[in-house]
């Protein structure tokens, strides 16, 4: 009687959640707004004036865009059984985030055989195997609709094979000096703000591990612009907030005790207003907190505010002057079948997705380049006529392939926020429901025979 009634009420449950789950779809987005654009002044990259880097959080091209048509993208993935698995559809807010330290980024590399992402913590929960799931076109459309009129890139790495803090060094200074991992313990205030016994792993060039302070002190970029006097600015949540971890610069140890913290480093709400207001700087990097898209938080929000800052941009004096990387820094333990290239005494991380906006960016164009992070700086240092920082921006993919300068401005691309699912774990809980549904009446079934 007991399993009649667990029966029944697992049934009743199940047709719940399908009946409440179709009516909770987030909506496709809306036309597109276009106006023309002003050629600007200027020849070749000289048109070019502002560079905003806009970085996002863990997630991998095949897990955004592994089913854009011309891309090399994939829709199943090996596990570490040997077995080809199809990539399930994700859910806009995950269950729970999954590993992507270093050494869960190595062994789900596993030597470039890319078959264990499955062994990175929490990859297989009750059989459930999150990195091994991807998003479709009416998940993230507004991500496919910039990807079709701009550049998708799918040969863009992340610069290390490893999480945030490491990546994000690379994004302002083509270097991490072989930190390894994340601040431990995580208190969410890295760098030079960290709390005494917060550390990271450190890899020396010989391959020696040594644990170190998460504040270091090397140049960046903004350095090289702050000696040509060329404006720049680093958007990112002020300390206290969610997010405010990922504002790089506060790993730096002479701009975070010096004016330049206070005079360049801005809340990332700040955005907006500038681009609207045409006072955005020649370079800027952006982060934000809630708006990430950093597991598990959700992905149909976080594309609403990549739109809102687009937006802004398009809306602004300065879009025909400006172009806008938006990047993923790690793979967040998330699948990808491209191996990464070698670097040095060790590897680049798996690909993450990048999208080249801008008026110059080649229309509907897919890079098969080699990119990584330090590509962003090699780019600006191009533009703008700086000295590279080291030897890893001096030969990183410059990205030039992705526009052209001599052509028509493209015109402005004004999207709409969508409408997010109201319960968007439920197609999740459905699922897994289902499971213990059979698993229950398999091991009845069983003991029955018994």
């Amino acid at each position: 009687m007991k399993d009649k009634h667990f029966v029944l009420f697992s049934c009743s449950c199940l047709c719940f959640l399908l009946a409440f789950c179709g009516c909770q779809k987030a909506k496709s987005s809306p036309h597109a707004t276009r106006s023309a654009t002003l050629r600007a002044p200027g020849d070749g990259i000289r048109k070019i004036q502002h560079i905003v880097f806009l970085i996002k959080e863990n997630r991998t091209f095949d897990h955004y865009f592994g089913t854009f048509p011309g891309a090399d993208g994939a829709t199943s993935g090996k596990t570490s059984t040997g077995r080809t698995i199809p990539l399930l559809h994700a859910p806009d807010e995950t269950p729970w985030d999954i590993g992507h330290s270093w050494r869960d980024a190595l062994i789900a590399i596993n030597n470039g055989k890319m078959n264990k992402f499955d062994l990175v913590e929490s990859g297989d929960l009750d059989g459930y195997k999150l990195p091994y799931t991807q998003f479709y076109e009416s998940d993230i459309p507004n991500y496919f609709a910039y990807a079709r009129n701009f550049v998708l890139a799918d040969r863009m790495f992340s610069s290390m094979a490893g999480p945030s803090f490491p990546n994000h060094l690379f994004t302002v200074a083509a270097d991490d000096e072989g930190i390894l991992d994340n601040p431990h313990p995580n208190h969410y205030n890295w760098g030079c703000d960290s709390d005494d016994d917060q550390s990271v792993p450190v890899q020396k060039p010989d391959g020696r591990l040594t644990t170190e302070p998460p504040c270091v002190d090397f140049q960046t970029l903004a350095d090289s612009l702050e000696t040509r006097h060329i404006s720049w600015k680093y958007y990112a949540p002020p300390k206290g907030k969610y997010g405010y971890q990922w504002s790089t610069l506060d790993a730096i140890k002479h701009i975070r005790e010096s004016p330049l913290w206070a005079e360049h480093v801005v809340n990332d709400d700040q955005f907006v207003s500038d681009a609207l207001n045409g006072s955005l700087p020649a370079v800027s990097w952006l982060v934000t907190g809630d708006g990430s898209e950093h597991p598990p938080l959700s992905t149909c929000a976080g594309e609403n505010w990549t739109v809102q800052q687009l937006n802004a941009v398009m809306k602004g004096p300065e879009w025909n002057s400006t172009v806008v990387f938006v990047t993923w820094d790690d793979f967040g333990g998330f699948y990808d079948h491209v191996p990464p290239p070698a670097s040095g005494i060790s590897s680049l991380g798996p690909r993450v997705p990048l999208l080249i906006i801008s008026p110059y960016a080649r229309k509907g164009y897919i890079s098969h380049t080699p990119y990584e992070f330090s590509s962003f700086l090699r780019f600006a240092e191009i533009r703008f006529g700086l000295p590279a920082l080291n030897e890893r921006d001096a030969k990183s993919g410059d990205m030039l392939d992705s526009f052209n300068f001599d052509a028509e401005p493209q015109p402005t691309l004004i999207l709409s926020a969508r409408k997010c699912p109201i319960a968007p774990n439920l197609t999740w809980r459905m699922s897994t429901l289902w499971d213990r549904m059979k698993n229950h009446w398999n091991e009845n079934s069983r003991y029955s025979r018994q």
